[in-house]
């Protein structure tokens, strides 16, 4: 496997959400399975429209960069845009949906580091995760093992939130299993293998990528689904950035939920059954 290259900073002038603007918290439950539950803020001016859309077509989609200090006029990946210095490259394999979309089943190649800016290369990413659901509700992705099944899984919930007849944003949930509840040999060793590459000090830094990654979808996601209907001339500018309000007062959205989800997953014999994937959002 050759080394990651990190990409050059994109100076987009965006105000990047803290990690206060999320609840946060990480357990080990039953079976010696690590479980993180991360309740965003509000993700403001956007929905879960344009959210589905997104899921079903970043892999594929480039973006020219026309005021972006060192990538004017510039067409790169709009992975770029979902964080402005730790996305790296994205693809798809497998058996695609329509236009070569996103689809259940098929592989997400993900490549990126936690805070580049910080710490390098040192928490990097380069895995390929299966797709196990994907609707207008949330998408679920993760790693399995032949023998074992289910070894990682992320799962994103998603809904919109209205005030009065008006959405105002989209309550965004987020949580991972990381190893198998399974016993034996074989299981111990598979779980001390993909375990020593989520240390502590790892989510610490996840938790800061993932504060930024979801929290500029307010950045620059309504400009790009505007564009929706002409894919291969898609245009990114500061002034498309329609963000006016500060985030720095914002804290996650449902308190009890994500206390109700830690408590869960604490309580779990087999934290992959209460995260419930492929099932329907319980937002």
């Amino acid at each position: 496997m050759s080394e990651l290259i990190i990409p050059k900073e994109r100076e987009f002038g965006w105000e990047l959400k803290p990690d206060s603007s999320v609840y946060y918290g990480r357990v080990t439950n039953k079976s010696g399975q690590e479980c993180v539950v991360l309740e965003h803020s509000l993700i403001r001016g956007i929905t879960t429209e344009m959210l589905t859309w997104w899921f079903d077509y970043f892999p594929n989609l480039e973006v020219t960069l026309d005021d972006i200090p060192g990538y004017e006029g510039k067409k790169v990946s709009v992975y770029y845009l979902w964080h402005p210095s730790d996305h790296i490259a994205v693809w798809l394999s497998g058996e695609l949906g329509p236009n070569n979309c996103s689809k259940v089943g098929a592989k997400l190649h993900i490549q990126e580091v936690m805070q580049a800016k910080k710490y390098g290369l040192k928490y990097k990413v380069d895995n390929a995760m299966e797709i196990f659901y994907h609707e207008n509700d949330g998408w679920a992705m993760g790693i399995a093992d032949a023998a074992l099944g289910k070894m990682m899984t992320l799962r994103i919930c998603y809904k919109d939130v209205y005030d009065g007849k008006d959405i105002i944003g989209v309550h965004y949930h987020y949580e991972v299993v990381i190893g198998t509840n399974k016993t034996g040999e074989t299981a111990e060793n598979m779980n001390k293998k993909i375990m020593e590459s989520f240390s502590p000090s790892f989510w610490d830094a996840w938790l800061t990528h993932n504060a930024i990654e979801v929290g500029v979808f307010e950045n620059f996601l309504p400009a790009i689904y505007e564009q929706r209907n002409d894919l291969t001339n898609l245009h990114y500018a500061k002034h498309m950035n329609s963000v006016t309000e500060s985030s720095k007062k914002l804290r996650g959205f449902n308190q009890s939920l994500f206390d109700s989800r830690l408590k869960g997953y604490k309580e779990s014999e087999d934290a992959f059954i209460f995260q419930g994937i492929t099932e329907k959002s319980f937002l």
